[in-house]
Protein backbone atom coordinates (compact mmCIF):
# COMPACT_ATOMS: atom_id res chain seq x y z
CA UNK A 1 0.00 0.00 0.00
CA UNK A 2 2.81 2.41 0.93
CA UNK A 3 4.67 1.66 -2.32
CA UNK A 4 1.49 2.27 -4.34
CA UNK A 5 0.96 5.59 -2.55
CA UNK A 6 4.54 6.68 -3.35
CA UNK A 7 4.05 5.70 -7.00
CA UNK A 8 0.83 7.72 -7.12
CA UNK A 9 2.66 10.72 -5.65
CA UNK A 10 5.37 10.39 -8.28
CA UNK A 11 2.82 10.26 -11.11
CA UNK A 12 1.07 13.36 -9.76
CA UNK A 13 4.36 15.25 -9.38
CA UNK A 14 5.44 14.18 -12.86
CA UNK A 15 2.20 15.28 -14.55
CA UNK A 16 2.10 18.59 -12.66
CA UNK A 17 5.75 19.25 -13.50
CA UNK A 18 5.16 18.46 -17.17
CA UNK A 19 2.22 20.90 -17.31
CA UNK A 20 4.21 23.52 -15.39
CA UNK A 21 7.08 23.16 -17.84
CA UNK A 22 4.74 23.81 -20.77
CA UNK A 23 3.28 26.85 -19.01
CA UNK A 24 6.72 28.29 -18.18
CA UNK A 25 7.83 27.68 -21.78
CA UNK A 26 4.98 29.84 -23.14
CA UNK A 27 5.53 32.40 -20.37
CA UNK A 28 9.21 32.66 -21.27
CA UNK A 29 8.29 33.44 -24.87
CA UNK A 30 5.65 35.95 -23.78
CA UNK A 31 7.75 38.04 -21.39
CA UNK A 32 10.68 40.29 -22.18
CA UNK A 33 11.42 43.87 -23.19
CA UNK A 34 8.53 43.50 -25.66
CA UNK A 35 5.60 41.82 -23.92
CA UNK A 36 3.40 39.59 -26.05
CA UNK A 37 -0.02 38.44 -24.92
CA UNK A 38 0.04 34.88 -23.56
CA UNK A 39 -2.83 33.74 -25.80
CA UNK A 40 -1.23 35.43 -28.81
CA UNK A 41 1.91 33.35 -28.29
CA UNK A 42 -0.15 30.16 -28.26
CA UNK A 43 -2.07 31.26 -31.37
CA UNK A 44 1.05 32.14 -33.36
CA UNK A 45 2.82 28.90 -32.41
CA UNK A 46 -0.30 26.90 -33.31
CA UNK A 47 -0.53 28.69 -36.66
CA UNK A 48 3.11 27.86 -37.36
CA UNK A 49 2.99 24.20 -36.34
CA UNK A 50 -0.52 23.14 -37.35
CA UNK A 51 -1.02 25.63 -40.19
CA UNK A 52 -4.12 26.92 -38.40
CA UNK A 53 -5.56 30.42 -38.73
CA UNK A 54 -6.02 31.78 -35.22
CA UNK A 55 -6.14 35.57 -34.98
CA UNK A 56 -4.25 37.60 -32.37
CA UNK A 57 -5.30 40.60 -30.31
CA UNK A 58 -2.96 43.02 -32.11
CA UNK A 59 -2.88 42.20 -35.83
CA UNK A 60 -0.83 45.33 -36.62
CA UNK A 61 2.16 43.85 -34.78
CA UNK A 62 1.76 40.29 -36.07
CA UNK A 63 4.90 40.31 -38.21
CA UNK A 64 6.99 41.83 -35.42
CA UNK A 65 5.64 39.28 -32.93
CA UNK A 66 6.44 36.42 -35.31
CA UNK A 67 10.01 37.66 -35.71
CA UNK A 68 10.52 38.00 -31.94
CA UNK A 69 9.00 34.60 -31.17
CA UNK A 70 10.47 32.41 -33.88
CA UNK A 71 13.81 34.14 -34.46
CA UNK A 72 14.76 34.80 -30.85
CA UNK A 73 12.60 33.76 -27.93
CA UNK A 74 11.52 30.25 -28.82
CA UNK A 75 15.17 29.23 -29.30
CA UNK A 76 16.14 30.80 -26.01
CA UNK A 77 13.19 29.22 -24.16
CA UNK A 78 14.10 25.79 -25.52
CA UNK A 79 17.78 26.26 -24.61
CA UNK A 80 16.87 27.22 -21.04
CA UNK A 81 14.81 24.04 -20.67
CA UNK A 82 17.48 21.80 -22.20
CA UNK A 83 20.31 23.33 -20.17
CA UNK A 84 18.27 23.13 -16.95
CA UNK A 85 17.42 19.49 -17.66
CA UNK A 86 21.03 18.63 -18.51
CA UNK A 87 22.52 20.30 -15.43
CA UNK A 88 19.95 18.67 -13.15
CA UNK A 89 20.54 15.26 -14.71
CA UNK A 90 24.30 15.59 -14.26
CA UNK A 91 23.75 16.83 -10.69
CA UNK A 92 21.77 13.70 -9.81
CA UNK A 93 24.37 11.42 -11.38
CA UNK A 94 27.37 13.19 -9.81
CA UNK A 95 25.80 13.13 -6.34
CA UNK A 96 25.16 9.39 -6.62
CA UNK A 97 28.46 8.56 -8.33
CA UNK A 98 30.57 10.52 -5.86
CA UNK A 99 28.20 9.72 -2.97
CA UNK A 100 28.43 13.37 -2.00
CA UNK A 101 25.34 15.58 -1.46
CA UNK A 102 27.40 18.67 -2.30
CA UNK A 103 28.51 17.36 -5.70
CA UNK A 104 27.36 19.33 -8.73
CA UNK A 105 28.12 19.18 -12.49
CA UNK A 106 31.15 21.42 -12.06
CA UNK A 107 32.84 19.69 -9.12
CA UNK A 108 35.44 17.99 -11.33
CA UNK A 109 36.89 21.24 -12.66
CA UNK A 110 34.95 20.95 -15.93
CA UNK A 111 33.63 24.51 -15.69
CA UNK A 112 37.11 25.92 -15.12
CA UNK A 113 38.39 23.94 -18.11
CA UNK A 114 35.62 25.38 -20.26
CA UNK A 115 36.38 28.90 -19.02
CA UNK A 116 40.05 28.42 -19.84
CA UNK A 117 39.20 27.24 -23.35
CA UNK A 118 36.83 30.17 -23.92
CA UNK A 119 39.27 32.67 -22.42
CA UNK A 120 42.06 31.34 -24.64
CA UNK A 121 39.88 31.68 -27.76
CA UNK A 122 38.72 35.20 -26.84
CA UNK A 123 42.21 36.39 -25.96
CA UNK A 124 43.69 35.06 -29.23
CA UNK A 125 41.93 37.94 -30.98
CA UNK A 126 43.60 40.55 -28.79
CA UNK A 127 47.09 39.01 -28.69
CA UNK A 128 47.30 37.96 -32.37
CA UNK A 129 45.74 38.94 -35.69
CA UNK A 130 43.56 35.80 -35.64
CA UNK A 131 39.84 36.37 -35.11
CA UNK A 132 37.78 33.65 -33.42
CA UNK A 133 34.01 33.74 -33.95
CA UNK A 134 31.34 32.53 -31.50
CA UNK A 135 31.38 29.01 -32.96
CA UNK A 136 35.14 28.83 -32.46
CA UNK A 137 34.80 30.04 -28.87
CA UNK A 138 32.18 27.35 -28.20
CA UNK A 139 34.51 24.73 -29.67
CA UNK A 140 37.41 25.84 -27.46
CA UNK A 141 35.10 25.88 -24.42
CA UNK A 142 33.98 22.32 -25.10
CA UNK A 143 37.57 21.21 -25.72
CA UNK A 144 38.65 22.80 -22.43
CA UNK A 145 35.84 21.10 -20.52
CA UNK A 146 36.55 17.73 -22.09
CA UNK A 147 40.31 17.89 -21.51
CA UNK A 148 39.79 18.97 -17.88
CA UNK A 149 37.37 16.11 -17.26
CA UNK A 150 39.65 13.60 -18.96
CA UNK A 151 42.65 14.71 -16.88
CA UNK A 152 40.60 14.36 -13.70
CA UNK A 153 39.63 10.79 -14.63
CA UNK A 154 43.24 10.01 -15.58
CA UNK A 155 44.63 11.35 -12.31
CA UNK A 156 41.96 9.70 -10.16
CA UNK A 157 42.55 6.32 -11.87
CA UNK A 158 46.34 6.39 -11.57
CA UNK A 159 47.81 3.44 -9.63
CA UNK A 160 44.62 2.01 -8.26
CA UNK A 161 40.87 1.94 -8.59
CA UNK A 162 38.78 5.07 -9.02
CA UNK A 163 37.48 6.51 -5.75
CA UNK A 164 35.32 9.49 -4.82
CA UNK A 165 38.11 11.02 -2.73
CA UNK A 166 40.57 10.83 -5.65
CA UNK A 167 38.02 12.31 -8.03
CA UNK A 168 37.23 15.28 -5.81
CA UNK A 169 40.91 15.97 -5.07
CA UNK A 170 41.82 15.69 -8.77
CA UNK A 171 38.93 18.01 -9.63
CA UNK A 172 40.13 20.55 -7.09
CA UNK A 173 43.64 20.48 -8.57
CA UNK A 174 42.47 20.86 -12.18
CA UNK A 175 40.07 23.61 -11.12
CA UNK A 176 42.87 25.59 -9.47
CA UNK A 177 45.26 25.18 -12.40
CA UNK A 178 42.65 26.09 -15.04
CA UNK A 179 41.49 29.14 -13.05
CA UNK A 180 45.07 30.34 -12.61
CA UNK A 181 45.81 29.97 -16.33
CA UNK A 182 42.61 31.86 -17.21
CA UNK A 183 43.59 34.72 -14.89
CA UNK A 184 47.08 34.73 -16.41
CA UNK A 185 45.68 35.08 -19.93
CA UNK A 186 43.41 37.92 -18.83
CA UNK A 187 46.32 39.68 -17.10
CA UNK A 188 48.61 39.34 -20.13
CA UNK A 189 45.92 40.60 -22.50
CA UNK A 190 44.91 43.74 -20.61
CA UNK A 191 42.03 44.18 -23.08
CA UNK A 192 38.95 45.50 -21.24
CA UNK A 193 36.58 44.75 -24.14
CA UNK A 194 37.67 41.11 -24.34
CA UNK A 195 37.39 40.78 -20.56
CA UNK A 196 33.71 41.73 -20.86
CA UNK A 197 33.21 38.84 -23.30
CA UNK A 198 34.62 36.44 -20.72
CA UNK A 199 31.80 37.48 -18.38
CA UNK A 200 29.51 35.38 -20.61
CA UNK A 201 31.36 32.24 -19.54
CA UNK A 202 31.83 33.08 -15.88
CA UNK A 203 28.24 34.23 -15.18
CA UNK A 204 26.26 32.34 -17.82
CA UNK A 205 23.94 33.52 -20.59
CA UNK A 206 21.35 31.99 -22.90
CA UNK A 207 21.56 34.83 -25.43
CA UNK A 208 23.53 32.73 -27.93
CA UNK A 209 20.80 30.14 -28.45
CA UNK A 210 20.77 28.87 -32.02
CA UNK A 211 19.57 25.90 -34.03
CA UNK A 212 22.94 24.14 -33.95
CA UNK A 213 23.44 24.10 -30.17
CA UNK A 214 19.78 23.21 -29.62
CA UNK A 215 20.08 20.13 -31.82
CA UNK A 216 23.41 19.08 -30.30
CA UNK A 217 22.25 19.39 -26.68
CA UNK A 218 18.84 17.81 -27.29
CA UNK A 219 20.29 14.74 -29.04
CA UNK A 220 22.99 14.18 -26.41
CA UNK A 221 20.55 14.85 -23.56
CA UNK A 222 17.97 12.43 -24.99
CA UNK A 223 20.39 9.50 -25.15
CA UNK A 224 21.97 10.36 -21.79
CA UNK A 225 18.56 10.54 -20.10
CA UNK A 226 17.41 7.21 -21.57
CA UNK A 227 20.67 5.58 -20.52
CA UNK A 228 20.63 6.87 -16.94
CA UNK A 229 16.96 6.00 -16.41
CA UNK A 230 17.82 2.41 -17.30
CA UNK A 231 20.71 2.54 -14.80
CA UNK A 232 18.54 3.34 -11.77
CA UNK A 233 19.43 0.11 -9.93
CA UNK A 234 23.18 0.76 -10.21
CA UNK A 235 22.72 4.39 -9.17
CA UNK A 236 20.71 3.29 -6.14
CA UNK A 237 23.43 0.76 -5.29
CA UNK A 238 26.09 3.48 -5.43
CA UNK A 239 24.52 5.15 -2.39
CA UNK A 240 25.31 2.04 -0.34
CA UNK A 241 28.65 0.94 1.10
CA UNK A 242 31.06 -0.54 -1.45
CA UNK A 243 31.08 -3.86 0.41
CA UNK A 244 27.32 -4.11 -0.04
CA UNK A 245 27.49 -3.25 -3.75
CA UNK A 246 30.09 -5.97 -4.27
CA UNK A 247 27.72 -8.56 -2.82
CA UNK A 248 25.08 -7.29 -5.27
CA UNK A 249 27.48 -7.91 -8.16
CA UNK A 250 27.81 -4.23 -9.15
CA UNK A 251 31.25 -3.17 -10.41
CA UNK A 252 31.21 0.36 -9.05
CA UNK A 253 34.61 1.27 -10.49
CA UNK A 254 33.60 0.60 -14.11
CA UNK A 255 30.17 2.20 -13.86
CA UNK A 256 31.59 5.26 -12.11
CA UNK A 257 33.98 5.89 -15.01
CA UNK A 258 31.23 5.44 -17.63
CA UNK A 259 28.77 7.72 -15.81
CA UNK A 260 31.32 10.46 -15.23
CA UNK A 261 32.52 10.33 -18.83
CA UNK A 262 28.96 10.78 -20.13
CA UNK A 263 28.45 13.69 -17.72
CA UNK A 264 31.68 15.29 -18.93
CA UNK A 265 30.46 15.15 -22.54
CA UNK A 266 27.06 16.60 -21.65
CA UNK A 267 28.43 19.34 -19.39
CA UNK A 268 31.04 20.28 -21.99
CA UNK A 269 28.36 20.81 -24.64
CA UNK A 270 26.13 22.72 -22.20
CA UNK A 271 28.91 25.04 -21.00
CA UNK A 272 30.01 25.72 -24.58
CA UNK A 273 26.48 26.99 -25.33
CA UNK A 274 25.46 28.74 -22.12
CA UNK A 275 28.56 29.44 -20.07
CA UNK A 276 28.74 28.50 -16.39
CA UNK A 277 25.37 28.42 -14.61
CA UNK A 278 25.67 27.34 -11.01
CA UNK A 279 23.31 25.91 -8.37
CA UNK A 280 20.93 24.18 -10.83
CA UNK A 281 22.61 20.78 -10.64
CA UNK A 282 23.27 21.24 -6.93
CA UNK A 283 19.87 22.43 -5.67
CA UNK A 284 17.25 20.83 -7.93
CA UNK A 285 18.10 17.15 -7.16
CA UNK A 286 17.77 17.87 -3.43
CA UNK A 287 14.35 19.47 -3.90
CA UNK A 288 13.13 16.46 -5.87
CA UNK A 289 14.76 14.02 -3.45
CA UNK A 290 12.77 15.62 -0.62
CA UNK A 291 9.56 14.97 -2.60
CA UNK A 292 10.01 11.44 -3.98
CA UNK A 293 13.02 9.99 -2.14
CA UNK A 294 16.29 8.66 -3.55
CA UNK A 295 15.04 6.02 -5.98
CA UNK A 296 16.72 7.09 -9.22
CA UNK A 297 13.95 5.57 -11.31
CA UNK A 298 11.83 8.51 -10.12
CA UNK A 299 14.57 10.95 -9.22
CA UNK A 300 16.18 11.18 -12.68
CA UNK A 301 13.11 12.09 -14.82
CA UNK A 302 11.53 14.36 -12.20
CA UNK A 303 14.80 16.22 -11.57
CA UNK A 304 15.09 16.92 -15.28
CA UNK A 305 11.59 18.44 -15.40
CA UNK A 306 12.25 20.52 -12.28
CA UNK A 307 15.59 21.64 -13.72
CA UNK A 308 13.93 22.86 -16.92
CA UNK A 309 11.32 24.78 -14.91
CA UNK A 310 13.89 26.27 -12.54
CA UNK A 311 16.21 27.57 -15.25
CA UNK A 312 13.34 28.86 -17.40
CA UNK A 313 11.99 30.88 -14.48
CA UNK A 314 15.50 32.16 -13.75
CA UNK A 315 15.89 33.21 -17.38
CA UNK A 316 12.59 35.10 -17.26
CA UNK A 317 13.72 36.96 -14.15
CA UNK A 318 17.08 37.79 -15.72
CA UNK A 319 15.27 39.52 -18.59
CA UNK A 320 12.51 41.42 -16.75
CA UNK A 321 13.97 42.47 -13.38
CA UNK A 322 15.73 45.54 -14.81
CA UNK A 323 14.30 47.45 -17.78
CA UNK A 324 16.43 47.34 -20.94
CA UNK A 325 19.06 45.26 -19.14
CA UNK A 326 19.67 41.53 -19.06
CA UNK A 327 21.26 40.18 -15.92
CA UNK A 328 23.63 37.21 -16.23
CA UNK A 329 21.50 34.16 -15.49
CA UNK A 330 24.16 32.73 -13.17
CA UNK A 331 23.45 35.59 -10.75
CA UNK A 332 19.74 34.72 -10.68
CA UNK A 333 20.30 30.99 -10.15
CA UNK A 334 22.71 31.74 -7.30
CA UNK A 335 20.32 34.20 -5.63
CA UNK A 336 17.46 31.67 -5.83
CA UNK A 337 19.36 28.42 -5.45
CA UNK A 338 21.62 29.53 -2.59
CA UNK A 339 18.89 30.24 0.00
CA UNK A 340 16.89 27.20 -1.15
CA UNK A 341 19.91 24.96 -0.69
CA UNK A 342 20.63 26.43 2.76
CA UNK A 343 17.02 25.68 3.77
CA UNK A 344 17.27 22.10 2.49
CA UNK A 345 20.60 21.66 4.27
CA UNK A 346 19.17 22.86 7.59
CA UNK A 347 15.92 20.93 7.13
CA UNK A 348 17.36 17.57 6.05
CA UNK A 349 20.61 17.66 8.00
CA UNK A 350 22.96 14.85 7.01
CA UNK A 351 20.31 12.69 5.31
CA UNK A 352 21.24 11.93 1.74
CA UNK A 353 20.68 8.32 0.76
CA UNK A 354 17.47 7.31 2.54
Amino acid sequence: MLKRTKNNHFIIYFLLSFLALGFVFILSISLGQVKINFTDVISLISNKIFNSNFSISNMANEDMYKSIIFDIRIKRALLSILVGMGLSLCGVIMQATLKNPLADPYILGISSGASLGATFAIMISSITVITVNSLGISFFAFAGAFIAGYLVLLMASHKGKLSTVKLILAGTIINSIATSLSNLLIYISGNSEKIKDITFWTMGSLAKANKENLILISVLLFFAAIFFITQHRNLNAMLMDEEVTQTLGVNINVYRKVYIFICILLIGVIVSSSGIIGFVGLTVPHIVRALVGSDHKKLVPLSMLFGGIFLSLSDILSRILINNTELPIGIITALIGGPVFIYILLKRGNRFGG
